[in-house]
């Protein structure tokens, strides 16, 4: 663990005098799309951003918090496509150059405690690691099914986690740790992903 490449091996992101800085939906989009020329990915990190915004929303937060919590789904793999070998190091690094919000750069920063080597500590951290390897597996799900997110149950979600080969490269480990850290039943965030992730605007 301790020699994993992509260990950051800090604990202190951004500035706290940056605190309520955040990008625009629209810079935070161009930054996206200059970074991200994956498709999927790009998808992935759009559905993460709505999902992180759903449940800000739900919780009955102020504006600028869901706002941030918005940006820290829609951002957290946009170093991804282009410097796999510097994940999540590159996008740290920019949003602590243009001094946005410490608490979006941290949850990005722990929304892989694994292979980051930062424990997710806020709700906002949480719910991105929570939400993160979920999403993709829900999506995944959704594509082979012929009314994609209509008609789906957590029963099915379930069935299909317990059968190692479909979408194999989602951490089932993960999924489960990050149920646990959120203090979530797996079945209640399962349900929140499908009632929600088929909104996602992905323009």
């Amino acid at each position: 663990m301790e020699n994993n490449p992509l260990f950051l091996n800090r604990s202190s992101f951004g500035n706290a005098l940056h605190i309520g800085n955040i990008l625009s939906e629209k810079e935070a989009k161009t930054l996206l799309n200059d970074w991200v020329k994956n498709d999927k990915l790009q998808i992935h990190m759009k559905q993460v951003g709505h999902l992180m915004k759903a449940f800000a929303t739900s919780k009955g937060y102020g504006e600028l918090i869901v706002q941030k919590w918005y940006l820290a789904g829609l951002l957290h793999d946009a170093d991804w496509d282009q410097w796999p070998d510097q994940h999540c190091k590159k996008i740290i690094e920019e949003l602590e150059s243009r001094q946005i919000d410490p608490e979006i750069i941290r949850s990005i920063a722990s929304h892989g405690p694994r292979y980051f080597g930062v424990e997710p500590i806020s709700e906002m951290d949480k719910m991105l690691y929570a939400f993160d390897e979920l999403s993709g597996f829900v999506h995944a799900y959704s594509l082979m099914r012929p009314e994609g997110y209509l008609g789906m149950e957590v029963k099915g979600v379930k069935k299909r986690l317990k059968d190692k080969t479909f979408a194999a490269q989602v951490s089932r480990e993960d999924v489960r740790d990050g149920s646990e850290r959120a203090g979530i039943p797996l079945e209640e965030l399962i349900q929140f992903v499908i009632s929600n992730q088929g909104d996602a605007d992905l323009n």
